[in-house]
């Protein structure tokens, strides 16, 4: 699997934007994190690897679930580092 292939596309909805804007709500306390659709093969290192040489930042957790429409990977960033800056260079806004 090559590096290109393995994130596919951000996956933005209403929950993922509080998410990534860390607005402090009760619901979201903490934020500062991304939401992509990933390639069906790729685990947690290979994402983490692909997403800290792509976007140069560093991550400091991923966690990956299976639905209906994909792979899902949600990467927290590390303390010094912006979701929000990484979501404007994909394009999320």
């Amino acid at each position: 699997m090559k590096q290109s292939d393995v994130l596919i596309r951000p996956y933005v909805t209403e929950k993922s934007m509080n998410h990534m804007s860390g607005t402090p709500t009760q619901k979201y306390k903490d934020g500062n994190k991304i939401e992509f659709i990933v390639h069906r093969n790729a685990d947690k290192a290979t994402v983490k690897t692909v997403f800290e040489e792509r976007f140069e930042v560093k991550v400091e957790k991923v966690w990956i679930r299976i639905q209906k429409d994909g792979k899902h990977a949600i990467i927290k960033l590390a303390d010094g580092y912006s979701a929000e800056d990484v979501g404007s260079r994909v394009g999320v806004f």
